[in-house]
């Protein structure tokens, strides 16, 4: 008995010592409803919390020595996806093509191009990837084919089967002189309509006229581009990427059969231009969303093993690009990619631009929906130079513990930059279709160029006399051999960071806050019952940054523990810091985690929060002494 009434003594005074303090703020100790254990504990699909990877086929492992990658090359280097943490790689087209826009214009989508191997060494890579647990996506690219692929060949000479195929005009009569169909641009330059001599028509391409526009509104082709998605599927990808997923769909014509010309933008003065006019009747027509919810109806056919995923390509209006998830009827693409951090922020945004725009996605996108994050890819000048090579850590830090997925395009998780590209050895037709004094201003190259691996000749990309374009003059300081030797390289980061994600629920499952501390530092705050609270702070631009923690976000522990640093950061893991003085240098990026786990409970209808890690302590000591009791009366017996 006088065992029993000590151990009820040491409990309370144990519960003072170690509850105490985070009760005397005041929080007082009665009435208190604990928490239902984990409101958020269901498990994520595996594209929820996915890291995902482009790969430009072309530019990643060159196995053969002919100056381009290949699928061997891929498949040989996926270990090293495997050592980041990827989840997913999406390789840009590897289909049959006369590579007028690099494998965009499609002859056969159901065939390899030999430049990128044959479908053995497809097969063969679909099989190392499931042997290293990751996924392989491939590009869909619906909107159109090559002039070569055999439907536009039939198309063109009138067979009745694919007569339809495409979008077909004979064009407008005007003064007794035929005309295009309508004043629709290319995004590749100039008119979008191009004179076919054979069939005596005009036909639409909103891109390349090498690459002539699929009509959608022809049963016969949506049922046949239905087939490609289920060949490849049965061949064992785990989804698509749909190319330029907006233009899909144009108005269809008017009950005279004629196409209504688009207004001008009066901003833009080049008649050439695509940004000439205004796209209302060739991009965002409500029948694509349709068809979006159509294929995604075909990835659901497959039942076996995980779930099979759409990621959308679209630079829409963001009240657009929200109707991709899908709506109360029918499933969409898992992923409409959030491309605002690369649309919305400049070398000069501020904390504030960067919060408004992270947060814009978090409050248009649809509850239950899976947010997604970003930087680059092979279309967009590379991050390190579009930003600024000096913020590579810190918005690798920021698409990793926001909430989602996060999206890298090859080469960003070791800071390359973009190359400066000759008018000489320009080959993106986006530039090509332009002159010598403005290329620069349209070329795709410059981000394109070969993946770094080493200080090897051609960087390890390959061991031919030349390769389709120029190798980074800096290769020798940045690549995969140099920076896996050193602690605080880009790379070594990188994949701290998602090692962290893959083993952190509160970043895979915990709630969000994102708010500027100052014009300077961004915060993420991420948080969850009964776990650890994880902050991200980034110092934007050049100045010394004081901040206090705890004036922005609530119930964070006296101190926090740094867990992963920038390169130039002078801390270290492990190091404390206190929640309401923090220095952070010139352009440093830290992730802290608070010292200590709580249980949330409420008193009064008010919100509270008590350390776990105390509570345990008791419990473990109360248990221990009462155990010694217990051999104390047994000794006393005997």
């Amino acid at each position: 008995m006088l065992c029993s009434v000590r151990a009820l003594l040491m409990l309370l005074l144990m519960m003072l010592q170690y509850i105490g303090p985070a009760l005397s703020q005041p929080y007082p100790n009665y009435h208190a409803d604990f928490v239902d254990i984990d409101q958020h504990s269901k498990e994520p699909k595996w594209w929820q919390t996915g890291a995902f990877y482009q790969i430009y086929p072309r530019s990643f492992k060159d196995s053969n020595g002919d100056g381009v990658g290949d699928l061997n090359g891929i498949a040989d280097r996926l270990p090293y996806l495997k050592e980041l943490g990827i989840t997913a790689t999406w390789l840009s087209p590897i289909f049959s093509s006369p590579m007028a826009d690099f494998g965009y214009d499609i002859a056969n989508f159901t065939e390899i191009a030999p430049i990128f191997g044959t479908m053995s060494d497809f097969e063969r890579l679909i099989k190392i990837a499931k042997q290293l647990d990751m996924k392989i996506i491939l590009d869909f690219v619906p909107n159109h084919s090559s002039d070569e692929c055999d439907w536009f060949k039939r198309s063109a000479a009138g067979e009745a089967e694919y007569k339809d195929f495409y979008v077909w005009h004979p064009g407008r009569m005007v003064n007794g002189t035929r005309q295009t169909p309508s004043n629709w641009l290319s995004v590749f330059r100039g008119s979008a309509w191009e004179w076919h001599e054979t069939r005596k028509e005009y036909y639409l391409h909103q891109f390349l006229k090498k690459q002539p526009d699929l009509n959608y509104r022809n049963p016969k082709v949506r049922d046949t581009m239905r087939n490609v998605l289920r060949f490849w599927l049965a061949k064992g990808v785990a989804g698509f990427r749909i190319d330029a997923v907006p233009s899909v769909f144009e108005i269809a014509p008017d009950a005279a059969g004629q196409y209504r010309d688009e207004p001008r933008n009066d901003w833009v003065n080049d008649p050439d231009d695509y940004g000439y006019l205004q796209h209302i009747y060739t991009v965002d027509q409500p029948e694509t969303l349709a068809m979006v919810y159509d294929w995604r109806a075909v990835l659901d056919e497959f039942k076996d093993g995980d779930e099979r995923i759409l990621l959308a390509e679209t630079y829409s209006p963001i009240d657009i690009v929200m109707q991709y998830y899908g709506n109360a009827t029918a499933e969409g693409a898992q992923l409409p990619f959030n491309f605002l951090l690369i649309t919305e922020i400049s070398n000069k945004s501020n904390a504030v631009d960067y919060a408004q725009t992270i947060q814009k996605w978090l409050q248009h996108m649809p509850q239950g929906r899976t947010a997604n994050w970003v930087l680059g890819n092979h279309d967009q000048s590379r991050v390190g130079s579009r930003l600024g090579a000096d913020r590579v850590d810190m918005l690798n830090m920021l698409i990793t513990t926001l909430p989602g997925a996060s999206v890298t395009y090859q080469g960003e998780e070791l800071g390359m930059t973009n190359v400066w590209i000759s008018w000489k050895d320009t080959v993106d037709p986006s530039a090509c279709n332009t002159n010598a004094s403005i290329y620069e201003h349209f070329s795709r190259d410059p981000e394109r160029t070969p993946f770094q691996w080493s200080g090897d000749a051609d960087a390890g990309f390959s061991n031919a006399s030349k390769t389709w374009l120029p190798i980074a003059g800096d290769y020798k300081q940045v690549n995969v051999d140099q920076e896996r030797q050193q602690p605080l390289s880009h790379l070594n980061i990188y994949k701290k960071l998602l090692q962290l994600k893959r083993t952190e629920k509160t970043l895979q499952l915990g709630d969000v806050e994102v708010k500027a501390l100052s014009g300077a530092v961004l915060g993420v705050k991420r948080f969850r019952q009964h776990d650890f609270t994880y902050v991200t702070l980034l110092n934007i631009f050049d100045g010394i940054e004081t901040v206090n923690l705890n004036q922005s976000f609530s119930d964070l522990t006296a101190q926090m523990e740094v867990v992963v640093v920038s390169g130039n950061s002078k801390r270290k893991v492990g190091d404390l810091i206190d929640s309401s003085s923090l220095q952070l240098l010139p352009k440093e990026s830290l992730i802290l985690r608070s010292t200590s786990i709580y249980y949330t409970y409420y008193v009064n209808g008010e919100h509270r929060k008590l350390p776990v890690l105390g509570i345990y302590l008791v419990l473990a000591q109360v248990v221990l002494y009462l155990n010694y009791c217990q051999v104390l009366t047994l000794n006393r017996r005997w």
